[in-house]
């Protein structure tokens, strides 16, 4: 009985030492096992980010083509090409036309009288654009063209009488004089000036003085439309005749603002190839992380498979 006992004593810890082991390296398989899970949500979760980034970049890139930017460029030029200036006086008549440098204008010697035209004119009849029936009568005149020296058109119109309580001379300025002296079809050419362009008016007894600046617009199909601004100033006319008179003038000066053309055009910021860069990022990123977890999922079965098999071997081993 007593060797019995001894016997059993003594087997007894080395089955414990025996089985010890296995249960070790469980647990280094099981910290394996949930690592790896921890990675895998991880890269689940990042190719859910990828995903999110990729719509929200396909759908930046249409909004930006929707809503285009306007930009606007400034062009500097020291000589204009010389627009025009139509007149639509009425009953009123061209009493001188000048040009004159630096914003100097001399002082008026006989005013109300004929004087010097030293301006290119042209005079044109054609029939209302937007009636077709009324006749128009206009007086084109050749603008100024050097915004370097400051040069400026000075005008005097003379109007005898008027039944009307108010007296003013129509105009519009079109973008280039010498087109309109090239034109075969000037009667044709100031009609479309007119369907396209703004008229403004000057009174009389006043010197108005225009200063006028250019816009382009670029259009989508790339045509290009002008357009003219204008600031204007008007300052009291003090006849001084000596003879009171019922008759009216009209003193108009026109005159580049600045040397600066500007230039304005719709622009798409989304550019596409930073686009295409982004998405082949993006999608090498998906790849990728795909890949890992498949080999991780991998990984872990074939773990799996030796950790069961490996507890079967003990568990028959221990039976």
């Amino acid at each position: 009985m007593e060797d019995h006992e001894d016997t059993s004593s003594v087997i007894l810890p080395e089955s414990e030492l025996g089985t010890s082991a296995p249960y070790l390296r469980f647990s280094k398989t099981c910290l394996k096992n949930v690592f790896s899970v921890i990675l895998l949500f991880i890269y689940l979760l990042l190719m859910a980010v990828a995903v999110f980034l990729v719509y929200q970049t396909i759908t930046d890139f249409r909004e930006k083509l929707k809503h285009p930017v306007m930009s606007v460029s400034y062009k500097e030029v020291s000589l204009y090409d010389a627009p025009g200036i139509a007149f639509y006086p009425g009953k009123a008549r061209l009493l001188s036309c000048k040009h004159h440098y630096y914003d100097h204008i001399p002082p008026l010697i006989n005013p109300g009288q004929p004087g010097d035209i030293e301006c290119s004119t042209q005079r044109i009849n054609y029939t209302d654009p937007f009636t077709n029936q009324t006749m128009k009568y206009a007086l084109v005149v050749q603008g100024p063209r050097d915004v370097k020296k400051k040069e400026l058109v000075f005008l005097q119109f003379h109007l005898n009488g008027t039944d009307q309580d108010f007296s003013a001379i129509d105009y519009l300025l079109f973008s280039s004089f010498q087109e309109f002296i090239n034109s075969p079809e000037k009667a044709e050419f100031m009609k479309d000036c007119e369907s396209s362009y703004s008229s403004w008016k000057f009174s009389g007894g006043f010197r108005t003085w225009v200063k006028m600046s250019l816009v382009k617009t670029k259009e989508e199909d790339g045509s290009e439309t002008v357009e003219f601004k204008q600031e204007t100033s008007v300052v009291n006319y003090i006849d001084q005749r000596t003879k009171p008179r019922s008759d009216q003038l009209f003193f108009v000066v026109f005159e580049w603002k600045d040397p600066f053309i500007q230039t304005v055009q719709d622009i798409i910021t989304a550019n596409p190839w930073n686009m295409i860069a982004l998405l082949c990022g993006i999608f090498l990123a998906l790849f990728k992380a795909a890949d890992f977890a498949k080999l991780s999922v991998k990984w872990m079965i074939k773990i799996r498979k030796r950790h069961l098999k490996r507890r079967s071997q003990v568990m028959n081993h221990i039976s």
